[in-house]
């Protein structure tokens, strides 16, 4: 019984880091990616900045690769809805700035899109708290159901 326990309590602490990294990655890449839009409107892109984007989303990457190991689904939706919006987010500045973008992509759509991500991020930190124990009522709350549904793709 005590090795159970001890087992619990190394498994919540394995999640308690990953999650404490992955929100903090995921609270550095959304500014990461307005700056580069800023950047963008401003001025052209140097190398240092185009470096300092790259370095965030794999940072960012990293920890989303961990999570998708350690954190059970009622984390694992909601995460996997903000990553879907920080890649998009990403993949738009990155066609923006390739001079490719998709029909409707504009810098507009993109600072839009990216703001919509710290909503997101506010989702995800609650069911990584809830997962934890931390938020006051989580034993006594249902669960927040997330629907996703993959992007559509363009019709050739």
């Amino acid at each position: 019984m005590a090795h159970a326990i001890q087992e619990t309590r190394e498994n919540r602490e394995l999640r308690r880091s990953c999650y404490t990294q992955l929100h903090r990655d995921a609270r550095q890449f959304a500014p990461v990616l307005s700056l580069h839009l800023y950047v963008m409107r401003d001025r052209t892109l140097g190398q240092e900045d185009v470096s300092a984007l790259e370095a965030t989303k794999d940072a960012y990457r990293d920890r989303w690769s961990e999570a998708l190991m350690i954190a059970p689904d009622a984390v694992i939706v909601p995460a996997h809805e903000l990553n879907e919006a920080l890649t998009g987010v990403y993949g738009q500045i990155k066609r923006l700035d390739q001079g490719n973008p998709r029909p409707g992509e504009t810098p507009q759509s993109a600072a839009e899109a990216q703001h919509a991500l710290w909503s997101l991020i506010s989702v995800m930190r609650e069911a990584m708290r809830s997962d934890l124990g931390v938020t006051a009522n989580a034993a006594s709350q249902p669960p927040v159901e997330h629907r996703w549904s993959p992007p559509a793709t363009p019709s050739t």
